[in-house]
């Protein structure tokens, strides 16, 4: 106890304490790199988020460099401070590229937007879900059927981006089914894994529709 007692006090009070404080403030780059630290923290998740963050950071780390250098003289301040910036400065880059890289046409890009991007889910598993598509957008033209009842069968799970779907039994109007909507998710959820269906409802175009399937 005794080694450990004589270790904190030697960490407390081995350096000089102060007696007295500057009256003068530091200057103004000190102060704008403080301003970018505490606007940089309030950023987002996701990747806007992060380029947010890591500018914002990296300029703020990039003032506290220039500040070090002119007005403390410290050659320690400065070194951390512009390996920060770096850091900063590479991540800000990586994320950008990634953002690049993640691009999608113009209606999977509306697709995420109002569906996938309200439920939190990342532009990078986006990717992995509009693969399985193939990337492709199916033009199913008006009054040809998607689905023919008793005839079609349930093998794919796809859903409306444009257009609207009337729904009918034996003849008889259900409902209809609009863009951002599933075209067969009664059926498709009603199906074990192993089981294989057949429609039990016909689906026809009732203006020209594209949709994309699973």
């Amino acid at each position: 106890m005794g080694e450990n007692a004589s270790f904190w006090e030697s960490l407390i009070y081995a350096h000089p304490t102060c007696t007295t404080w500057k009256q003068e403030a530091e200057g103004s780059i000190y102060h704008l790199a403080s301003i970018l630290f505490v606007v940089g923290f309030m950023g987002g998740s996701g990747f806007f988020g992060l380029l947010y963050v890591f500018s914002l950071l990296g300029l703020g780390f990039l003032c506290s460099s220039v500040w070090a250098w002119l007005d403390v003289c410290a050659a320690d301040i400065f070194s951390w401070n512009f390996i920060l910036f770096a850091i900063c400065f590479v991540q800000f880059i990586y994320v950008t590229y990634q953002v690049r890289s993640v691009s999608f046409d113009r209606e999977f890009q509306e697709l995420y937007s109002a569906l996938f991007q309200p439920l939190g889910i990342s532009l990078t598993v986006y990717r992995k879900i509009v693969l399985c598509c193939d990337a492709e957008v199916v033009t199913l033209e008006k009054e040809h059927c998607y689905a023919m009842q008793g005839k079609t069968p349930i093998d794919k799970l796809s859903l409306l981006v444009s257009g609207r779907i009337r729904v009918t039994v034996d003849g008889e109007f259900l409902h209809y089914i609009f863009p951002l909507q599933f075209l067969d998710s009664p059926e498709w959820d009603s199906l074990r894994p192993t089981e294989e269906g057949i429609f039990q409802v016909t689906l026809t175009a009732e203006t020209d529709c594209r949709y994309v399937a699973w």
